[in-house]
């Protein structure tokens, strides 16, 4: 073989060493970044560190089955999300599944009863004013759960500390006078339904409905009747009457509700249609209230809107006779405030208050400040996994994945030889590099290690290994064509180079295609998969190939020893190729 030129030969010796420096420097400066930060371990998902996963199902309401939708699901994801934040999770992941489903995932040391409160109640807020309440049947002789609600009695104020009294219980009614409490309220409240109609259309609240306002008519009479029949049957201190009792009704309809008086009892009411939605609330907060005796109270400021609406309903309920002088405050259709009213409140202000303490009154708060969402979810599963638990699968994942990787090194050492020398160091910088990099992306954009990634992981080192051997046996080739090592590593370079891409190419964009299609733990199996597989495109460019090249000046390599794994004659080369001169052109003596 002809002798390669003196300035090639120069640059060709300078390269390797140019790309190994640079590797070298970017896997310091990751390094030291990943220690600066204080990230030198790769946050770890809710199956190895332990936590609760909820999965929740979008249920249609009642003429709105077409709500659910891409938009509405996104929006409830952005909701979510912002409520569990509001909890100081950062960590935690919320993700739609499928068309109907929203996966929450929340990491251990977070109360998740709390957060499952936060991610799966709607939180839509109504202010309804009250027809007729009292004592439910029954609940005389309950006693308050120690996860009871905030209880059904409050005030509402505005800045000047105009305030509403509380409510007190009433007894119980027989069945004929709880059909008779029913139909009088109805009926002494068609006035100002009427009245709250036209102000809804100068204002944009919503409607009262016809069933709001009985008359003659028989759908009017049927909705009476109806409506006098669930008051009647109803029994607040049942669990099962409290989870039915106003649900699905639209809130241009008057309905029933359950909520507990200061007395920790369950009470049972007949509310008018919504005058003001949570929409018109524009901010809440907790406060601990220092002046009086109600503690922990939720204040609320309203929108432009919403004041006017607040100031006008209150101003109608001032004018009535107890109990229609007062208004509930219904939060997902239970009753969690029903303060009266002496005289309109026109601040823009209001606070809930009742038995709340400071972690309801803050949960009720953020929910208020970050709205509801547009749509009913029911909570379909619950998985909570202990730190124990994942430390036990950690250490599982650990350990298959030293197996596979021990099982790579005791290949490439039985049929390689020599060579395992720049696969191993090859192996571990692509080990590095990715595990530096997924402790930064944790902090960085929320990625988590789960099982799936480790699987990934694990999988990623057999593909790593399959690009060495394709350059080793291009190399090998070319050793058996005849040619001494230096020109066979770059020879056989480019052939192998163009296989090596294309593989990860392969690869790359199998990857990528789970990513998109897939949700939940596949979407970490994918992104370590395809994270690897890039880092094996720059390990094998900027360190497996300078390596070689510099190795194969050694004697060991360049001599083919029998344990460099690069022997011709163990590998059956053919004669040394020899580059053969053309002879001289006769010199024609005629001519000359």
């Amino acid at each position: 073989m002809a002798a390669p030129k003196k300035g090639r030969s120069a640059s060709a010796q300078s390269k390797p060493w140019r790309s190994l420096a640079l590797i070298l420097i970017a896997i310091v400066a990751l390094t030291g970044g990943m220690f600066a930060s204080g990230n030198t371990t790769p946050r770890l998902g809710i199956d190895l560190a332990g936590g609760t996963s909820i999965t929740l199902r979008a249920v249609p309401e009642r003429g709105q089955e077409s709500a659910i939708n891409k938009t509405n699901m996104n929006t409830a994801v952005n909701i979510m999300e912002r409520r569990v934040n509001g909890l100081g999770v950062s960590e935690a992941e919320v993700q739609t599944q499928g068309n109907d489903n929203i996966i929450v995932n929340i990491p251990k040391g977070t109360n998740s009863k709390q957060a499952r409160e936060q991610v799966g109640t709607t939180a839509k807020l109504y202010f309804r004013p009250v027809l007729t309440t009292e004592v439910s049947a029954g609940a005389a002789t309950a006693t308050p759960s120690p996860s009871a609600s905030p209880s059904a009695s409050g005030k509402a104020t505005d800045k000047s500390g105009e305030k509403a009294t509380s409510s007190s219980a009433t007894p119980s009614a027989t069945a004929t006078k709880q059909g008779r409490a029913v139909t009088d309220a109805l009926k002494a409240d068609a006035t100002a339904s009427a009245g709250a109609t036209a102000s809804a259309k100068a204002s944009g609240a919503p409607k009262a409905s016809t069933s709001a306002s009985p008359s003659p008519s028989g759908s009017a009479d049927d909705a009476t009747a109806k409506l006098q029949a669930q008051y009647t049957a109803l029994d607040c201190s049942k669990e099962s009457d409290r989870a039915t009792a106003g649900k699905g009704v639209l809130p241009t309809e008057p309905t029933v509700a359950c909520g507990k008086n200061s007395s920790g009892v369950w009470q049972k009411y007949v509310l008018g249609p919504a005058a003001v939605a949570g929409t018109d609330v524009k901010k809440g907060q907790a406060v601990f209230d220092t002046q009086g005796a109600a503690g922990w109270i939720v204040q609320l400021d309203f929108t432009s809107s919403g004041a006017k609406k607040f100031a006008d309903v209150t101003g109608k309920l001032a004018q009535n006779q107890e109990p229609q002088n007062q208004f509930a405050i219904v939060l997902d259709g239970e009753v969690v405030s029903d303060p009266r009213v002496s005289s309109a409140i026109t601040g823009g202000n209001a606070e809930i208050s009742g038995n709340f303490d400071q972690q309801s009154a803050q949960s009720l708060a953020n929910m208020l400040s970050y709205g509801a969402l547009p749509l009913t979810f029911k909570e379909d599963s619950v998985t909570t996994v202990t730190a124990a638990l994942g430390g036990d699968q950690l250490h599982a994942g650990l350990i298959a994945g030293a197996i596979g990787l021990a099982l790579v090194v005791i290949y490439l050492l039985v049929f390689y030889r020599g060579l395992s020398l720049i696969a191993i160091p090859s192996l571990l910088v692509s080990a590095i590099l990715a595990y530096v990099i997924m402790s930064l992306l944790g902090p960085a954009i929320g990625f988590a290690l789960n099982l799936p990634a480790v699987c990934g992981a694990i999988v990623a080192i057999g593909i790593t290994a399959d690009s060495f051997i394709v350059f080793f046996e291009r190399i090998r080739d070319e050793i058996r064509e005849g040619r001494t090592l230096r020109p066979a590593v770059e020879r056989a370079w480019p052939r192998a180079r163009r296989t090596i891409l294309v593989s990860d190419f392969v690869s790359f964009l199998a990857a990528a295609v789970l990513f998109i299609v897939t949700v939940g733990k596949v979407q970490g199996f994918a992104f370590t998969l395809g994270l690897t597989t890039l880092l094996d495109v720059v390990v094998v460019f900027l360190f497996t190939k300078p390596l070689m090249t510099i190795l194969a000046r050694r004697k060991f390599y360049a001599n083919g020893h029998k344990w460099s794994g690069l022997d011709p004659k163990a590998l059956g080369a053919k004669p040394p190729l020899r580059r053969t001169r053309r002879p001289a052109r006769p010199v024609d003596t005629k001519e000359a």
